[in-house]
């Protein structure tokens, strides 16, 4: 297991999916499709808050889940 401390840092933006970002208003890190991503015009359209991602889930499923079923191989 590797433990990346350099991220732990105000400046650093990685985050797991699903967790809530610290800002005034908090927004939720999203997975989201590549249509969505091909169709934003603006940042804020690909701007979610929990409300907004518990819908998300219902109406899409898990965008994530997918990670756990296709597993890349590691080299030997």
């Amino acid at each position: 297991m590797f433990i990346d401390w350099s991220q732990n840092n105000i400046a650093k933006t990685t985050i797991s999916p699903y967790s809530l970002r610290d800002h005034d208003e908090p927004t939720v890190a999203t997975p989201v499709t590549w249509a969505e991503v091909h169709s934003c015009r603006k940042p804020d359209e690909l701007t979610f808050t929990a409300d907004d991602v518990l819908k998300r889930t219902a109406d899409l499923g898990d965008l994530f889940a997918m990670v756990a079923q296709e597993r890349a191989p590691l080299p030997d």
